[in-house]
């Protein structure tokens, strides 16, 4: 499965589901975010080896994981994961955006966003969830601007450089997905 989106500096990005080939793109994007400690609660890059398990559980029926290509590169990714791990929250999932440094701001993330609630009720959610760092404003602007709404707030739940980070709970109910 594969959409079109936003206009990009060479064309047309459109995402699609990932391949293991995809993977250290992926997590050279990821790794791009860690230095400005509003995004992952990771304080050290990770490697390919070190994210092959998590690339494994995403099942492109249930809880798959995108990229968005630009100039045959990929430029972004989105991910669903599963909330919990209980069968009690099967129909529930949080999506985790990263959006390379040289393709931000052109609305991919939106797109991406947008693009997981046209989805999400065939992958069987009715709930999609985010976990924002307070501080990171562009992050909580995309998932407000897609419909999301401040669920929860854990004050100081993360320490990053000795800095206490709030971690906002966003969330969005669905219509109902397959059972």
């Amino acid at each position: 499965m594969s959409s079109q989106g936003p206009k990009a500096g060479s064309g047309e990005v459109s995402w699609r589901l990932a391949t293991r080939a995809d993977l250290p793109e992926i997590v050279e994007i990821y790794n791009e975010t860690i230095p400005l400690r509003t995004v992952t609660a990771d304080v050290e890059p990770v490697t390919v080896r070190s994210r092959e398990a998590w690339f494994r559980l995403h099942e492109p029926g249930s809880r798959p994981l995108w990229v968005t290509e630009s100039g045959g590169r990929v430029s972004a990714w989105l991910s669903f994961s599963s909330f919990y791990g209980r069968p009690a929250y099967d129909g529930t999932a949080e999506i985790s955006i990263y959006v390379g440094r040289s393709h931000q701001r052109w609305g991919i993330g939106s797109f991406l966003v947008r693009e997981a609630i046209r989805e999400a009720p065939d992958l069987g959610l009715h709930t999609l969830l985010g976990f924002v760092f307070a501080d990171n404003r562009p992050s909580l602007a995309t998932f407000g601007s897609c419909g999301f709404e401040g669920w929860g707030r854990l004050p100081g739940v993360a320490r990053i450089d000795g800095v206490a980070k709030d971690l906002v709970i966003l969330g969005l109910k669905l219509a109902a997905g397959r059972s």
